[in-house]
């Protein structure tokens, strides 16, 4: 990178570009790109890009696997000061529809294969679906002219909101690269030139795009980008084959792919970094990691509205087991009660936190932005305990979200979809907790009076509406909730209920 500071993506790539052009970039399907080869692909979507009428302040809707085109579309739709949206095309187009219409996207870029599908189905909708490959170059279209926003959005990463409606997090070059800035520096040896880095989580998720695929991108690293994490021997295979010594998971991906090296009692050698976040890690994996992997494992802490990552352990030796490593250096953190009064940083409260990787807001969506953020600080919503060290232990979660995975899972939105049923009067949704997922979701119902339904019944209903990790996987039926004086329903009584 040139010594003037670079602050938009395309810019950064562009100067880790140059003087690189013919060197290793991206390992994909058996072969390692250059440079080169991924910079003719971005221009190849640049121009294509133009053609449809994409310009400044559009958005293009991208679902597609990893692969080099995620990153091609990216800096082409950044060369024309717009920004991308990864969504998650397992979801399914009709449940996306809200989303797509809120992001008012020029188009919507889908992997071909599922394109013949949502043809042969004829789910249309009023936005151009363009089919793509993950390596190759687009076809022409004609795209819409969405309401331009500031060209500063790089990224907008979609979730449900709590209400079950469609929320945006939206994500500037600036954020972006407040985080990559300063990584180096807190994770030595992180971005050293030998480091080849695994980018298998999906792209659609803050942790997968931006610190597994662009973090390294940025940095001039070599990744191996794969398209998905199954079958696990895949992966393994791959990373053996393309040298990886830097993971980037959550501790769902870490349970499988070592419980994949116990069960043939591999060990891959080389590993130079075992990173994970997303979920609260169970150390007892630690262990294991070492024996397979010839690491231990180093937790960190993040969020999607705040680019994502807010803290790590520095490395294996300075590390403490159990906590998220403390912040990076450009944050300022406070620690809230639940009324959201200042109190001591050393007291258990909610975290906030402050800095250039915190976000603006929400997409399009004041209210909800309203209720996060004040002053550029920000609601993690998270409670915690900070140590005299400044390691922070992540103690509970102030809200209700179910963590699946790595993946948020909103209870509002199972429960809005299990209440379609005309046999459900009601229904809550909490997690219970899973060796394997960190989480899953299980549902309590109360039926409408003479009316019957099996859980079985409710988890089909939930899989036509809902994607795959948000299903429900243990239903219970009962015919009250345990309520406070306060007239809340205790959910925390109901996560301790056992469902047969």
């Amino acid at each position: 990178m040139s010594e003037e500071k670079k602050q938009r993506l395309e810019e950064v790539f562009l100067a880790v570009w140059k003087g690189r052009e013919n060197a290793d970039c991206v390992w994909w399907d058996g072969v390692w790109w250059s440079w080169n080869r991924l910079n003719d692909l971005a221009k190849d979507c640049e121009q294509k890009l133009k053609d449809a009428g994409f310009a400044r302040g559009q958005r293009i809707a991208i679902l597609l696997p990893n692969s080099p085109m995620v990153f091609a579309l990216s800096v082409a739709a950044w060369r024309l000061g717009g920004a991308v949206a990864p969504l998650n095309a397992r979801t399914g187009i009709p449940n996306l529809l809200d989303t797509i219409h809120l992001l008012d996207v020029n188009a919507v870029i889908m992997l071909e294969e599922l394109y013949e599908k949502v043809e042969e189905t004829g789910q249309a909708i009023p936005i151009p679906i363009v089919p793509a490959k993950t390596d190759s170059p687009l076809p022409q279209w004609k795209g819409r002219i969405g309401k331009p926003e500031t060209e500063d959005i790089a990224i907008i990463f979609s979730t449900s909101g709590t209400s079950g409606n469609p929320k945006a997090v939206t994500c500037l070059h600036t954020n972006i690269m407040g985080n990559v800035d300063v990584i180096a520096e807190h994770v030595p040896g992180l971005l050293d030139a030998d480091s080849i880095f695994l980018n298998v989580l999906p792209n659609f998720h803050t942790f997968g795009y931006n610190t597994a695929g662009l973090l390294p991108m940025l940095s001039g690293i070599r990744q191996a980008v794969l398209p998905s994490f199954v079958p696990v021997n895949n992966t393994i295979d791959a990373i053996r084959a393309a040298k990886v010594n830097v993971i980037v998971a959550v501790p769902t991906v870490m349970t499988f792919l070592i419980g994949a090296l116990v069960k043939t009692d591999e060990r891959i050698e080389g590993m130079k970094f075992v990173i994970t976040g997303g979920d609260k890690l169970n150390i007892s994996l630690d262990e294991r990691s070492k024996k397979h992997l010839g690491c231990g494992i180093v937790e960190g802490y993040g969020l999607t509205e705040c680019s994502p990552v807010v803290a790590v352990n520095r490395s294996e030796e300075a590390r403490k087991l159990g906590t998220v490593g403390q912040p990076f250096c450009n944050y300022e953190i406070e620690i809230h009660d639940r009324d959201g009064n200042l109190i001591d940083l050393h007291e258990e409260g909610v975290l906030w936190v402050k800095g250039p990787s915190v976000v603006p807001g929400y997409f399009r969506d004041e209210k909800t932005t309203a209720e996060r953020f004040k002053d550029g600080w920000f609601n993690t919503g998270d409670v915690v305990q900070v140590d005299e060290d400044g390691y922070i232990k992540i103690v509970d979660r102030a809200t209700d979200i179910i963590i699946v995975s790595g993946f948020n899972v909103y209870p509002q939105e199972v429960e809005a979809v299990l209440c379609e049923h005309p046999a459900v009067q009601a229904a809550v949704a909490v997690g219970e907790k899973n060796s394997i997922a960190g989480e899953l979701v299980k549902a309590f119902i109360i039926k409408k009076e003479g009316m019957d339904v099996s859980a079985k019944e409710l988890m089909q209903h939930c899989r036509e509406k809902l994607a795959h990790f948000k299903v429900p996987r243990k239903i219970g039926f009962v015919d009250e909730y345990p309520i406070s004086p306060a007239g809340k329903i205790l959910r925390r009584e109901l996560r301790k209920q056992k469902i047969q």
